[in-house]
């Protein structure tokens, strides 16, 4: 059970960590290329600002076109460019082609917004066609901009990096509480073959002095018996002649 709890517990740190990266990856990708000129890969994402095209995308959707040359683009494709209406000029606006036409002698497409049919009061010159429209991710564009926003940041970045963090430092913890139980319990069985050598040290010293006193004794009794006077009389009493 133990060993099962340690390997989820690694999985659930390497998935956040993982989660954490990715999601730091594509924060920096998109602050950098969404509703900018900056593309990824030929594809650029632009954050629905109206409903004009309400049939195909939605505002706070993003978007996506991929760079191409207007040259391909037929009556009927949807068409990104940077318009030269002097009431939105520079913007981009993405609208269907509803036909082909000259401005100021250069080619040029006149775009409409399918909402209301009404055609662009500018036309869109080929050189500031972006790219052609190629799908759109549903209400994206909101959580875009989320993104750029201090709390953004703090919720899809700090926030995992902080889980990750909280989870080393329990696993450090554990850890340590762990490395401690193990030195106490190894001094514990130190302590218990101190103890127990000291016993049996005791325990010779006593066979040792039951041996000295068995030794002792053994040569008291032999000193005492060599020490007896011996019997120089004669058996039969008779003296030596006067």
């Amino acid at each position: 059970m133990k060993r099962t709890l340690h390997i989820a517990g690694r999985v659930v740190t390497i998935l956040i960590l993982v989660f954490a990266i990715l999601v730091m990856i594509f924060t920096i990708i998109s602050v950098n290329t969404v509703g900018k000129d900056a593309s990824f890969l030929g594809y650029k994402p632009y954050i629905v600002l109206s409903d004009s095209m309400q049939d195909t995308f939605a505002v706070g959707d993003i978007a996506v076109s991929k760079t191409a040359d207007p040259e391909s683009l037929q009556v009927g494709d949807i068409v990104t460019f940077e318009s030269i209406d002097p009431a939105n000029y520079g913007e981009v606006v993405t609208h269907k082609i509803r036909e082909i036409t000259t401005y100021e002698g250069e080619p040029a497409f006149i775009t409409y917004g399918t909402t209301t049919g009404v055609d662009d009061a500018y036309p869109a010159p080929f050189e500031n066609v972006v790219g052609q429209y190629q799908f759109r991710l549903p209400k994206m564009g909101y959580f875009f901009e989320f993104l750029r926003t201090p709390a953004g940041y703090f919720t899809i970045i700090l926030i995992p990096f902080l889980v990750l963090i909280a989870l080393q430092a329990v696993k450090f913890f554990r850890l340590a509480k762990q490395y401690k139980q193990e030195q106490q319990a190894e001094i514990a069985a130190q302590r218990a073959e101190v103890d127990a050598q000291l016993q049996e040290a005791q325990q010779m010293k006593e066979e040792l002095e039951r041996l000295r006193a068995q030794i002792t004794g053994a040569s008291a009794e032999k000193d005492s018996q060599s020490s007896r006077p011996e019997d120089t009389s004669g058996g039969d009493g008779s003296g030596a002649p006067l």
